[in-house]
């Protein structure tokens, strides 16, 4: 999170952290300030996912806002290419298999859809979950992932941009962070680039 917070482009003048697992912690290492911007804390009490935890912070948030996951890590230039855009999505292309989030197209190269699972062979845009969003977001009732009790926040995405184009931006950098083992290869990766 630390990272992240501090490649923040200066437009960025608030931040809003949703809390649950480690909530003290990282409130207490953050405090109410981090480089000069406010920190709102969001509580969100049962873990209901991520579109969930978009529309807990609707009372807070402006027009136009930028969502990126805590423990995924991104590249400064991204941040401010996405903020050029009134509704994006950011995609990394993989070649190969992977899990995740695929991006599909629509025929005028905006967002269509959002297909989550383990993908074969190929190439692959895949979601890395930094986006910028506008309050059209809140206009559509969250979508309930199959099979789960949480609501997830490509697949309400997905439902916004049959009405509101959203745009692809394609990653410089972003490296998914799911466990101690993905965090300890970005900490080599940060050392080898010093």
């Amino acid at each position: 999170m630390e990272y992240n917070l501090e490649k923040l482009p200066k437009e960025v003048e608030e931040v809003i952290v949703v809390v649950n697992y480690l909530k003290k912690q990282i409130m207490e290492y953050f405090g109410e300030e981090f480089g000069g911007r406010k920190i709102t804390y969001v509580f969100q009490e049962e873990t209901l996912g991520t579109g969930h935890a978009v529309k807990i912070c609707e009372p807070f948030l402006e027009d136009r806002f930028l969502v990126l996951m805590g423990d995924d890590i991104y590249d400064e230039q991204d941040f401010l290419n996405c903020l050029n855009k009134n509704n994006c999505i950011v995609v990394k292309e993989i070649r190969g298999s992977f899990a995740g989030g695929k991006v599909k197209l629509n025929k005028q190269g905006f967002l269509e859809e959002i297909i989550e699972g383990k993908h074969e062979e190929g190439r692959h845009l895949a979601n890395t979950s930094l986006y910028v969003l506008d309050h059209n977001f809140f206009k559509y009732d969250l979508a309930l992932l199959e099979g789960k009790k949480e609501y997830g926040l490509p697949q309400t995405l997905a439902k916004m941009a049959r009405d509101y184009p959203v745009e692809l931006e394609k990653a410089n950098f972003w490296h998914q962070i799911n466990d101690l083992e993905g965090l300890n290869k970005f900490k080599k990766l940060l050392k080898a680039s010093q």
